[in-house]
């Protein structure tokens, strides 16, 4: 099972459930997808979904899914990656009117550098993360959480060492 979550925040992401629908339809996708949708206002034909999730529903999920979809919050990342699974890491956009701004790029860099998660920052890119992940080319690296600053540290060492570029 794919789980696609994308928080709750107000901003909608159409263009990724847009995306997802297509897949299905076209056999990309055969496995079953269920998808935490947010506030999109995009109803996926393909799939289930609900708008929100509790906590104990969100690890439900988590915990069934083969490979988690979620946008580039890093909470969300982490949850993915601390319970093992194979995650895809989508770009929310300002441009797209998804996000204030784009600080998801530096977060879903920063997993991806680390080749913790795949990043995606358009959709034209989705398709080929989720083959390689199907035919096993994803070259993925297992998360372990040894220290609770993890996170942060990648984070901030990613963006110190990339800032004058």
């Amino acid at each position: 099972m794919i789980f696609v979550c994308v928080g709750s925040r107000k901003y909608p992401f159409d263009r990724l459930f847009v995306k997802l629908d297509k897949m299905c339809e076209t056999g990309q996708i055969k496995e079953e997808i269920f998808a935490q949708i947010g506030t999109s206002t995009y109803k996926p034909k393909r799939f289930k979904y609900k708008e929100f999730l509790s906590p104990e529903e969100f690890q439900e999920k988590i915990n069934e899914a083969d490979i988690v979809i979620t946008h580039g919050a890093s909470g969300s990342i982490m949850k993915a990656l601390n319970a093992g699974k194979k995650v895809i890491a989508v770009t929310r956009l300002k441009k797209y009117g998804e996000h204030i701004n784009d600080h998801q790029i530096q977060n879903n860099e920063a997993f991806a550098s680390n080749k913790y998660v795949l990043a995606v920052y358009e959709m034209e890119e989705l398709d080929k993360a989720i083959e390689k992940i199907y035919n096993g080319t994803a070259d993925l690296k297992p998360w372990e959480n040894k220290d609770p600053m993890a996170i942060i540290n990648l984070i901030d060492k990613f963006i110190q060492d990339n800032w004058e570029k």
